[in-house]
Protein backbone atom coordinates (compact mmCIF):
# COMPACT_ATOMS: atom_id res chain seq x y z
CA UNK A 1 0.00 0.00 0.00
CA UNK A 2 1.27 3.74 -0.93
CA UNK A 3 1.62 5.70 1.88
CA UNK A 4 1.42 9.00 -1.04
CA UNK A 5 -0.56 8.59 -4.36
CA UNK A 6 1.87 8.34 -7.27
CA UNK A 7 0.51 11.80 -8.86
CA UNK A 8 1.74 13.84 -6.29
CA UNK A 9 4.75 11.45 -5.50
CA UNK A 10 5.94 12.26 -9.34
CA UNK A 11 5.41 16.10 -8.67
CA UNK A 12 7.67 16.58 -5.54
CA UNK A 13 10.24 14.23 -7.38
CA UNK A 14 10.32 17.23 -10.01
CA UNK A 15 10.51 20.23 -7.11
CA UNK A 16 13.21 17.97 -5.42
CA UNK A 17 16.41 20.20 -7.01
CA UNK A 18 13.97 23.48 -6.73
CA UNK A 19 13.48 23.35 -3.25
CA UNK A 20 17.01 21.79 -2.93
CA UNK A 21 18.44 25.15 -4.52
CA UNK A 22 15.54 27.53 -2.21
CA UNK A 23 17.20 25.62 0.86
CA UNK A 24 20.75 26.36 -0.12
CA UNK A 25 19.89 29.99 -0.60
CA UNK A 26 17.74 30.10 2.75
CA UNK A 27 21.39 28.37 4.28
CA UNK A 28 23.43 31.06 2.93
CA UNK A 29 21.07 34.18 3.99
CA UNK A 30 20.57 32.88 7.67
CA UNK A 31 23.56 30.66 9.02
CA UNK A 32 25.20 32.64 11.48
CA UNK A 33 28.37 30.03 12.88
CA UNK A 34 30.64 29.97 14.84
CA UNK A 35 34.18 28.50 15.48
CA UNK A 36 32.22 26.38 18.01
CA UNK A 37 29.67 25.02 15.52
CA UNK A 38 31.66 24.10 12.23
CA UNK A 39 33.42 22.28 15.13
CA UNK A 40 30.40 20.36 15.70
CA UNK A 41 28.71 20.64 12.41
CA UNK A 42 31.20 19.72 9.86
CA UNK A 43 32.48 16.05 11.20
CA UNK A 44 28.73 15.11 10.94
CA UNK A 45 28.46 16.64 7.70
CA UNK A 46 31.55 14.95 6.41
CA UNK A 47 30.14 11.37 7.34
CA UNK A 48 27.19 11.89 5.49
CA UNK A 49 29.23 12.91 2.69
CA UNK A 50 31.16 9.92 2.91
CA UNK A 51 28.53 7.20 3.59
CA UNK A 52 26.94 9.13 0.19
CA UNK A 53 30.07 8.46 -1.43
CA UNK A 54 30.19 4.84 -0.32
CA UNK A 55 26.69 4.23 -1.32
CA UNK A 56 27.40 6.03 -4.82
CA UNK A 57 30.09 3.63 -5.60
CA UNK A 58 27.80 0.74 -5.46
CA UNK A 59 25.19 1.80 -7.59
CA UNK A 60 24.34 0.69 -10.86
CA UNK A 61 21.13 2.91 -11.59
CA UNK A 62 18.44 0.75 -13.72
CA UNK A 63 21.07 -1.77 -14.53
CA UNK A 64 21.70 -4.18 -10.92
CA UNK A 65 19.98 -3.86 -6.99
CA UNK A 66 22.04 -2.58 -5.14
CA UNK A 67 22.92 -4.72 -2.37
CA UNK A 68 26.38 -4.54 -1.28
CA UNK A 69 28.51 -2.05 0.49
CA UNK A 70 25.88 0.45 2.75
CA UNK A 71 23.12 -1.36 0.83
CA UNK A 72 23.99 -4.43 2.51
CA UNK A 73 22.62 -2.66 6.05
CA UNK A 74 19.78 -0.10 4.29
CA UNK A 75 17.97 0.37 1.19
CA UNK A 76 18.52 4.11 1.19
CA UNK A 77 21.90 5.07 2.52
CA UNK A 78 21.92 8.53 0.17
CA UNK A 79 19.35 10.14 1.54
CA UNK A 80 20.70 8.64 5.26
CA UNK A 81 24.09 10.52 3.77
CA UNK A 82 22.11 14.02 3.06
CA UNK A 83 20.59 13.78 6.23
CA UNK A 84 23.77 13.84 7.82
CA UNK A 85 25.27 16.34 5.47
CA UNK A 86 21.87 18.28 6.04
CA UNK A 87 22.27 18.06 9.57
CA UNK A 88 25.60 18.75 9.72
CA UNK A 89 25.80 21.97 8.07
CA UNK A 90 22.22 22.69 9.74
CA UNK A 91 24.38 22.35 13.61
CA UNK A 92 26.91 24.50 11.98
CA UNK A 93 24.54 27.41 11.32
CA UNK A 94 23.19 27.48 14.20
CA UNK A 95 20.10 28.47 12.51
CA UNK A 96 17.10 25.95 13.81
CA UNK A 97 14.77 27.75 11.39
CA UNK A 98 16.51 25.97 8.58
CA UNK A 99 16.27 23.00 10.62
CA UNK A 100 12.41 23.16 10.50
CA UNK A 101 12.72 23.70 6.70
CA UNK A 102 15.25 20.76 5.84
CA UNK A 103 12.52 18.39 7.88
CA UNK A 104 9.79 19.51 6.29
CA UNK A 105 11.37 19.13 2.83
CA UNK A 106 12.50 15.84 3.86
CA UNK A 107 8.92 14.44 5.18
CA UNK A 108 7.08 16.30 1.81
CA UNK A 109 9.33 15.58 -0.84
CA UNK A 110 11.93 12.98 0.04
CA UNK A 111 9.87 9.87 1.83
CA UNK A 112 7.06 10.36 -1.50
CA UNK A 113 10.74 10.18 -3.61
CA UNK A 114 11.82 7.46 -2.22
CA UNK A 115 8.50 5.52 -1.82
CA UNK A 116 8.23 6.41 -5.89
CA UNK A 117 12.16 4.68 -6.21
CA UNK A 118 11.01 1.72 -4.20
CA UNK A 119 7.84 1.13 -6.81
CA UNK A 120 10.07 1.57 -9.53
CA UNK A 121 12.99 -0.45 -8.43
CA UNK A 122 10.30 -3.38 -7.23
CA UNK A 123 8.72 -3.14 -11.05
CA UNK A 124 12.23 -3.82 -12.32
CA UNK A 125 14.07 -5.90 -10.61
CA UNK A 126 11.62 -9.40 -9.11
CA UNK A 127 14.15 -10.02 -6.07
CA UNK A 128 13.53 -6.62 -5.08
CA UNK A 129 10.53 -7.84 -2.44
CA UNK A 130 13.08 -10.22 -0.59
CA UNK A 131 15.59 -7.25 -0.42
CA UNK A 132 13.03 -5.41 1.09
CA UNK A 133 12.11 -8.01 3.84
CA UNK A 134 15.32 -8.14 4.57
CA UNK A 135 16.89 -4.58 4.95
CA UNK A 136 15.38 -1.52 6.59
CA UNK A 137 14.41 0.98 4.36
CA UNK A 138 15.69 4.27 6.64
CA UNK A 139 17.71 3.22 9.90
CA UNK A 140 20.24 0.72 9.05
CA UNK A 141 20.21 -2.89 10.38
CA UNK A 142 23.82 -4.09 11.63
CA UNK A 143 22.96 -7.74 12.10
CA UNK A 144 24.75 -9.84 9.15
CA UNK A 145 23.20 -8.95 5.78
CA UNK A 146 23.11 -11.47 2.81
CA UNK A 147 23.79 -9.08 0.56
CA UNK A 148 26.14 -9.43 -2.19
CA UNK A 149 30.09 -8.84 -1.49
CA UNK A 150 30.68 -6.61 -4.45
CA UNK A 151 33.47 -3.80 -3.92
CA UNK A 152 33.18 -0.05 -4.01
CA UNK A 153 34.21 1.23 -7.75
CA UNK A 154 35.28 4.29 -8.41
CA UNK A 155 33.76 4.36 -11.68
CA UNK A 156 30.92 4.56 -10.04
CA UNK A 157 31.31 6.99 -7.86
CA UNK A 158 32.14 9.53 -10.92
CA UNK A 159 29.11 7.64 -13.30
CA UNK A 160 26.48 8.44 -10.13
CA UNK A 161 28.18 12.26 -10.29
CA UNK A 162 28.91 12.09 -6.29
CA UNK A 163 31.62 14.47 -7.07
CA UNK A 164 28.68 17.34 -7.69
CA UNK A 165 27.97 16.46 -3.44
CA UNK A 166 31.44 16.88 -2.89
CA UNK A 167 31.49 19.96 -4.37
CA UNK A 168 28.77 21.22 -2.55
CA UNK A 169 29.49 20.28 0.51
CA UNK A 170 32.66 22.00 -0.07
CA UNK A 171 30.78 25.38 -1.23
CA UNK A 172 28.67 25.18 2.53
CA UNK A 173 31.78 24.93 4.08
CA UNK A 174 33.87 27.54 2.46
CA UNK A 175 30.55 29.73 2.70
CA UNK A 176 30.41 29.07 7.10
CA UNK A 177 34.09 29.62 6.70
CA UNK A 178 33.59 32.96 5.01
CA UNK A 179 30.78 33.93 7.36
CA UNK A 180 32.62 33.08 10.53
CA UNK A 181 36.01 35.13 9.37
CA UNK A 182 33.36 38.11 8.63
CA UNK A 183 31.01 38.28 11.29
CA UNK A 184 31.48 40.07 14.58
CA UNK A 185 32.03 37.61 17.24
CA UNK A 186 29.05 37.08 19.67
Amino acid sequence: MSLFPKPYADRVARLRVTTGFLLALAFAWFSQPDVRSLAWGLPLSLVGLLLRGWAAGHLEKNIRLADSGPYAFVRNPLYIGTLLVAAGLLVASQRWVLAFLFVAMFGLIYLPVIELEEQHLSNLFPEFAQYAKRVPALWPAWSGSTGAHRSFQWSLYVRNREYQALLGFLTGTALLIAKVMVLPSR
